[in-house]
């Protein structure tokens, strides 16, 4: 909802004008300790800034309170948290200001939506869980986690207000004090033992939280908070309605005593086998017979139907656009194989094996399909595959090794670029992979602290200026490696950007809080210019291989996208257009530039196509939303892949659904497309193709989730396209593999 001025008595009446030098222009929302404001900086900068009760800003104790939260919120900054740009604890009225992060908390999902799909909500836990993990690495103890404090942001979900205390929140006091926490979602131990509270007090909470999600109301429900606190101590928690599969593992974490409950950890590897029955290896007809090439499979008795289905609504048009004085866009081609995204851009997803029937729709006939089952599990020191040469190409794969850190860290990510595969994996800062025979022609192992961490790198290594771009797994350096040897040419801190880094082309993009971005030769790491964009308060980058890189900002209501294209080398912004609607880019090609729509449930609900040249907006409705759907776009066709498994084409000229089909993973990579096939890489390591005119699916090599089925896997990388009809992809149990993308059902 749209931010808005309070005139009503008491404490919201006595709002003020300036928080700092920072405008009120709204509120977003407030509680027992004060009220949330959406602000502006002097520059433009979007930001969310709690500014406490006056009546609170009386109390030492009080204000000593908040110096924590302040504390433990810049401690834990990250990718699931919002962070601190600004506070002042001793100001008249103390108040924080972290960067405005657009999305509705969890608890205004369930109030407008409903409880969560089991889908959706095996992936709120998961983020939840992995949240927690990194929180409590940096030694903060939550103590206030409930669906307010959870925002469900585009990427991910984030923890907010760390630490805190909400005397309005409670009627309960302790002995020495006020209640820290909200009944319905705190620990037994927060009542009985309020000095005593560790960690495993948030995953009590996050089981609470997740039971609300799951059914609208908690495992603990009164309308008295004295009952509440009762109930919480000593009965057991009423899981009615949660899903099957999940109310065992939250029971767990609803133990009453903190040693029964599992850690964040143990939750992520847990998560992972609960999951497991709701993926697939089903998804192919008629692959080859056994003893045929990679992924040696046995015929299984599974069946399946294809649909096909057409929309038969056309885009509309939106007239108008104010483009600046350089002129409308040059033309800009879309990038071979797959999207090109800044590390910001993170989304989790759970590892899941297992085989089910898939049903697979096509409009106006029924095929029945027979699918096969892989024949044993894959082995984690396998160098090569069993295959014959297609086109001269033999299949290969290889381990690249890595640590034995956290559930994510055996999953390698890689690019394509110099005519070699560049790939990182828990260890290995990167490497260089021949894509002919996955020979390893060097590899730079990580080092110090990031070597200790065991956690893989979020983003591939990126060839750009000439060298072998690296980012550490704890998003801290930039390292720049000469790509025949692996030797270390430049190094870069690149800690206060936080993760917002993109390549574009010969060039690094780096965003920092404030919205200034920042280019810096890819050659040298010599800085080549920064200042902030127009209208750009917090802009998202993104480039798609040639050309110009793109820059969008939402507006706080949601309703509106601003978009700005720039010359990554001078970063002279070539044109600006803001446009309705809730705006990610996907491509660019033959003149325009191609975005998906999403909705408050990040749902994506819509395409929209720009033309800079003649300032056209196209606006093509999809027949079904796509809850949290990635998309790449190919020629005219944009190609997504929803959370449970929709694969989706849709013409962007002339707004029409091509094929859609059901692949049943539960959660996939983005999709990677050539003029053949769209590809995508699945939890479990099989990397699938289908027919990119009639989304048939063709082929799908082996699963290979390793030696350990409890591994977790955070956002999936999705497969490479390389030359020459190659295609690679990459695997839990810490391999990279080659096939030839030209004969997937020889895979």
């Amino acid at each position: 909802m749209p931010p808005g001025r309070s005139a009503g008595p008491g404490a919201e009446a006595e709002l003020p004008e300036y928080a700092g030098h920072y405008r009120l222009e709204g509120r977003l929302g407030s509680g027992g300790m004060g009220v949330v404001h959406l602000a502006r900086s002097a520059s433009g900068m979007q930001l969310a800034v709690k500014v406490v009760h006056a009546e609170f800003a009386r109390d030492p104790e009080f204000r000593g309170r908040f110096r924590q939260e302040i504390a433990a919120a810049r401690r834990v900054s990250g990718a699931f948290t919002a962070p601190v740009v600004d506070a002042d604890p001793d100001a008249e009225r103390p108040w924080m200001a972290t960067l405005f992060i657009p999305g509705l908390t969890l608890a205004e999902h369930v109030k407008q939506h409903g409880p969560l799909r089991p889908a959706r909500l095996r992936q709120v836990m998961a983020g939840l869980a992995e949240a927690l993990r990194d929180i409590h690495r940096a030694g903060v103890v939550h103590r206030d986690l409930k669906p307010s404090n959870v925002l469900l942001a585009e990427d991910s979900p984030k923890v907010i207000d760390f630490g805190i205390s909400r005397p309005k929140d409670s009627e309960l006091r302790t002995e020495t004090g006020k209640l820290i926490g909200t009944p319905p979602f705190m620990a037994p131990e927060q009542f009985r033992r309020p000095r005593e509270v560790g960690p495993a007090a948030d995953v009590f909470a996050l089981g609470s939280v997740l039971v609300h999600a799951a059914t609208g109301r908690g495992p603990f429900d009164s309308d008295s908070p004295y009952l509440v606190a009762y109930q919480v101590v000593h009965d057991e928690p009423d899981l009615t309605d949660v899903p099957d599969d999940l109310g065992p593992l939250i029971k767990r974490c609803l133990a009453k005593e903190p040693e029964h409950r599992p850690t964040p950890d143990e939750l992520m590897k847990e998560l992972r086998r609960v999951s497991a029955q709701y993926d697939t290896q089903a998804f192919i007809p008629q692959q080859r017979r056994a003893g045929a090439g990679v992924g040696d499979r046995e015929p299984s008795h599974d069946a399946a139907e294809e649909t096909h289905s057409r929309s038969s609504g056309a885009p509309t048009e939106e007239a108008g656009a104010s483009r600046s004085p350089d002129g409308p866009a040059a033309h800009t081609p879309e990038a071979p194989g797959s999207r090109a995204t800044g590390v910001i851009r993170r989304r989790r997803a759970l590892i899941v094996g297992g085989a089910l029937a898939v049903v697979l729709s096509i409009a106006a006939a029924t095929v029945v399909l027979t699918s096969l089952s892989d024949s044993g599990p894959s082995s984690a020191r396998s160098t090569s595959t069993a295959g014959r040469a297609v086109h001269g190409f033999k299949p290969w794969a290889r381990e690249l090794g890595g640590g034995s850190g956290d559930s994510a860290a055996m999953m390698p990510t890689c690019s394509y670029g110099g005519g070699a595969l560049r790939c990182a994996v828990a260890g290995v800062l990167a490497a260089s992979v021949d894509p002919r025979n996955g020979g390893v022609l060097w590899s730079h192992r990580s080092t110090g602290a990031d070597s200790d961490s065991g956690a893989s790198p979020t983003t591939a290594p990126v060839f750009s200026g000439g060298l072998v771009h690296a980012i550490s797994s704890d998003g801290m350096r930039l390292r720049a490696l000469d790509p025949s040897t692996g030797k270390p040419r430049w190094d870069m801190d690149i800690a206060a950007y936080n993760g917002r880094v993109l390549h574009a082309g010969g060039t690094v993009l780096l965003t920092s809080a404030d919205g200034t971005v920042t280019g810096v030769d890819g050659a040298t790491g010599r800085k080549l210019w920064s200042h902030r964009l127009p209208a750009q308060t917090q802009p998202t980058l993104a480039y798609f291989g040639k050309g110009l890189a793109y820059a969008t900002t939402m507006s706080p209501d949601g309703s509106s996208t601003q978009v700005s294209a720039m010359d990554p080398e001078s970063g002279a912004v070539r044109w600006q257009r803001r446009i309705s609607g809730n705006l990610t880019p996907v491509g660019a090609s033959k003149g325009a530039v191609c975005f998906t729509e999403r909705n408050m449930a990040s749902e994506t609900v819509a395409l929209v196509r720009y033309v800079p040249a003649s300032g056209s907006v196209h606006r093509s409705q999809l027949t079904t939303a796509l809850p949290q759907a990635t998309a790449t776009l190919h020629g005219d066709s944009v190609y997504l892949l929803a959370v449970g498994g929709a694969l989706v084409a849709v013409d962007t000229t002339t707004g029409t659904q091509r094929w859609r089909v059901e692949t049943s993973i539960s959660r996939g990579s983005a999709p990677a497309a050539d003029d053949r096939h769209v590809y995508l890489t699945a939890p479990d390591g099989r990397l699938l193709a289908t027919d990119i005119r009639t989304g048939k699916p063709l082929g799908q090599t082996r699963p290979r989730l390793g030696s350990e089925p409890g591994r977790v896997v955070g956002e999936l990388p999705a497969p490479v396209v390389g030359e020459g009809g190659r295609v690679y992809g990459t695997a839990p149990d810490g391999s990279v593999f080659g096939v030839d993308g030209r004969e997937p059902g020889r895979w």
